[in-house]
């Protein structure tokens, strides 16, 4: 999971920062990030808020939140502190284990450990707590909005106790999201789809890139994609005549009279390869990234597919009829 902070001075951000530490939590703060443009430069709350809104307007405002991101390491536990600008939550919040807590606390408490701490930075007044705050709440799109950033947050801490209260409070919290905050499985229709689109990548043909599998009892017995037979020159090699032609402009797409096409459809090549190898598709689910032309859809018929689930529709209504004709479930993943 990932506990993105957010929340006033003094409010206790870094206090829940340790404890999540302790808890085997890695830290990531977009401040370092920071830090890492000034190099020599001194390190000032000024001089950080000036890196940050010059990082933003370059690169866009989620610029520290996608660094952030790149750190992440999966299987692991963080916690990122130094959110300051909502389109670095919006971009966090795209992930389904991101959760933004504000800490948040009286401003008399979060004054009065200033005071504890006693740096000559520190604010010693309400009004000079109030004024360092003003700074960072902008409305600016690329600069820091702390105030708009924590009333993004799905949950809110209060602070207004000991450190051993805290230390509970965060610890019931990770408890509570501890199974929440979990990446969402695919379900089997996506889960095969995402399979289809990775078969593609090896698509030899120059035509559009098309993938298939071949699923009985949610098991892959086959895969194909588009490019010429087997120990035959690849299309984008120029061994498919009709397909070069195509690509030189001197035939139209729909043109399959004036030049042979060699190269071989995926749905063809997946059914294909199940009977190359022994596997029987009788009563097999298709999944394609395109509806089946004619020519597949008759292959699709006579190898006993019963469904054919494709991510995108193919403009052959010729195929499609054929399939509803034959009692084939034809079904478009949305």
């Amino acid at each position: 999971m990932i506990i993105g902070l957010t929340g006033s001075y003094g409010s206790g951000k870094d206090t829940v920062a340790k404890v999540l530490q302790e808890m085997n939590f890695f830290l990531i703060s977009l401040s370092d990030f920071l830090r890492e443009e000034l190099k020599s430069k001194k390190v000032t709350k000024e001089n950080l808020i000036e890196a940050g809104n010059k990082l933003r307007s370059i690169y866009g405002p989620d610029v520290l939140a996608r660094k952030a991101i790149n750190r992440v390491m999966d299987g692991e536990n963080h916690v990122l502190t130094s959110i300051r600008n909502p389109a670095e939550v919006r971009l966090l919040e795209q992930r389904d284990d991101f959760l933004l807590v504000n800490v948040t606390a009286p401003e008399k408490i979060r004054l009065q450990r200033y005071k504890q701490r006693s740096l000559d930075s520190d604010p010693k007044t309400i009004d000079e707590l109030r004024a360092i705050e003003l700074i960072e709440n902008s409305n600016g799109h690329n600069k820091q909005q702390l105030i708009n950033v924590a009333k993004m947050a799905k949950v809110t801490i209060v602070n207004n106790s000991t450190e051993k209260e805290l230390r509970v409070k965060v610890k019931r919290l990770i408890s509570d999201y501890l199974y929440k905050l979990q990446d969402k499985r695919p379900d089997w229709d996506h889960y095969f789809m995402n399979i289809a689109e990775a078969v593609k990548q090896r698509v030899s043909c120059m035509s559009a890139k098309k993938g298939a599998i071949i699923v009985r009892n949610k098991q892959i017995i086959s895969t194909g994609y588009c490019g010429t037979p087997r120990g035959i020159g690849h299309c984008n090699q120029g061994h498919c005549k009709r397909c070069t032609l195509r690509h030189l402009g001197k035939i139209k797409s729909a043109d399959y009279n004036s030049a042979i096409c060699i190269c071989a459809h995926a749905e063809e090549n997946a059914i294909v390869q199940a009977a190359h190898n022994g596997a029987s598709t009788s009563g097999a689910t298709l999944y394609t990234t395109f509806t089946p032309c004619n020519m597949c859809a008759r292959m699709v018929i006579n190898a006993g597919i019963i469904e054919v689930v494709c991510k995108v529709q193919y403009p052959d209504d010729t195929g499609t009829a054929l399939l509803k004709e034959a009692g084939v479930k034809l079904r478009v993943l949305k």
